[in-house]
């Protein structure tokens, strides 16, 4: 058979990104939060500001017509980097508006404003996970809420983990919804978003995919997932801030009622009604965000250029070697699957005797950035019987002496702060 070994992520990638280019001293592990932008993302996002940026969308001159190509080609480019249709992809201000645009589409619809396949009434079910971010949880709450649906929920284990067999328990013939993250930005599980859209659909339920940790980080192919809709943000993919995306299969977001409404999205406008366009511009209210979708079509040229398949098996040895480092360390607990199984490459871990802010800030002060608290999930924290976690997170960037520094100060925390006695 010919080898299909990925080709390696290049020695030099680090020189691409003057944030920790620059800063020999930095070690940064919290991509999980916020990724480092490369050069040529910096470079587009400022160059189209200086030489091309216009109102896109609006009137015919030859100004709007090259923003409105820029503006556009990023679109084709980001959906084709998630395996989608370039109508399948909505600008939105981030992943949790993403999200919300979902819920509140269908909230919508519930209360009769078009979209009558989507609509929730008393006694249908929003299944979700326990481990979700906040972004993926409270938009249901609310809808069910709304709508008099009743919300369900995944239970987790002792390591913040649920499996398959778990989730199809709770699935019945009422559900609607199942919403669930692709990677868990706490325990680094990657759940079966295919498997799991098979039984959404097994149901007659929409499936909703936040794939904030995912996108970044896997080999993405929306359609072949099967999900009906997804969510992600630019800023942990090497993007800019202010620009996430809405995926949606072509025929759903056709309709499903606008939550945001008004310039951009309409077909006809009355004093007493409108009618609105087909997506993805029925979803696109407003002045749009020219230059960071610029950003993120850098990008995912940038991402694209490097291959996700070395990423990912860059990243899958990072994963391995940040399980190592934490579970060597006396005192400190890993959280999420054990070692030697698949996780993204990020660990959450707590450290006996010592709150994670206390670690975050020693961490901190010896040039390691992490990230210390509930990390926007506080009902699995509420389940691992803790306030907070530490949380280490590794990119395309990261080294394997990053990871071994971290390592190396764990081993000093609870010395430090006396709680190895």
């Amino acid at each position: 058979m010919p080898d299909v070994t990925p080709a390696p992520v290049r020695e030099d990638v680090r020189a691409d990104f003057p944030g920790i280019s620059g800063r020999p001293d930095r070690v940064y592990l919290d991509s999980a939060a916020t990724s480092q932008r490369p050069e040529a993302v910096i470079s587009a996002e400022a160059d189209f500001a200086r030489h091309d940026y216009a109102a896109v969308h609006r009137g015919s001159s030859l100004a709007t017509g090259e923003a409105t190509f820029a503006f556009e080609t990023a679109r084709e480019r980001v959906a084709a980097f998630v395996g989608a249709g370039e109508r399948e992809v909505v600008w939105t201000e981030n992943a949790t508006d993403a999200l919300n645009m979902v819920a509140l589409g269908i909230a919508d619809a519930s209360a009769g404003l078009g979209g009558e396949r989507f609509a929730l009434r008393a006694g249908d079910e929003i299944l979700v996970t326990e481990a979700e971010h906040h972004a993926d949880l409270i938009p249901w709450q609310r809808l069910a809420r709304r709508t008099g649906a009743t919300l369900r929920w995944v239970p987790v284990d002792d390591r913040g983990l649920w499996t398959i067999d778990d989730l199809r328990a709770q699935l019945t013939a009422r559900t609607r919804v199942v919403a669930f993250a692709h990677v868990s930005n706490v325990t680094g599980m990657i759940a079966p978003a295919a498997e799991i859209a098979s039984l959404a659909r097994d149901v007659g339920a929409l499936s909703v995919l936040d794939a904030c940790q995912s996108a970044p980080h896997l080999p993405l192919d929306l359609g072949a997932l099967g999900v009906d809709f997804a969510a992600f943000s630019g800023h942990k993919m090497l993007g800019p801030n202010g620009i996430g995306v809405l995926y949606g299969r072509a025929e759903l977001l056709d309709e499903l009622p606008p939550a945001r409404t008004g310039g951009s999205t309409i077909t006809t406008v009355t004093m007493e009604d409108a009618e609105f366009l087909p997506a993805p511009q029925r979803f696109e209210a407003g002045t749009q965000p020219v230059t960071q979708v610029v950003g993120l079509g850098a990008a995912v040229d940038y991402l694209a250029g490097i291959g996700m398949d070395a990423v990912h098996a860059h990243e899958a040895q990072l994963a391995g070697e940040l399980v190592d480092a934490v579970a060597s360390v006396p005192g400190v607990r890993l959280v999420g699957p054990e070692p030697g199984a698949e996780r993204a490459a990020l660990a959450s871990f707590i450290v006996d005797g010592v709150h994670a802010h206390d670690v975050g800030q020693f961490l901190d002060d010896r040039g390691i950035t992490v990230r210390t608290g509930h990390h926007c999930a506080q009902p699995l924290h509420r389940r691992l019987g803790v306030a907070a976690t530490t949380r280490a997170s590794a990119y395309l960037y990261t080294t394997s002496d990053e990871i071994a520094a971290l390592r190396d100060a764990l081993r000093e925390v609870r010395g430090f702060f006396g709680a190895d006695r």
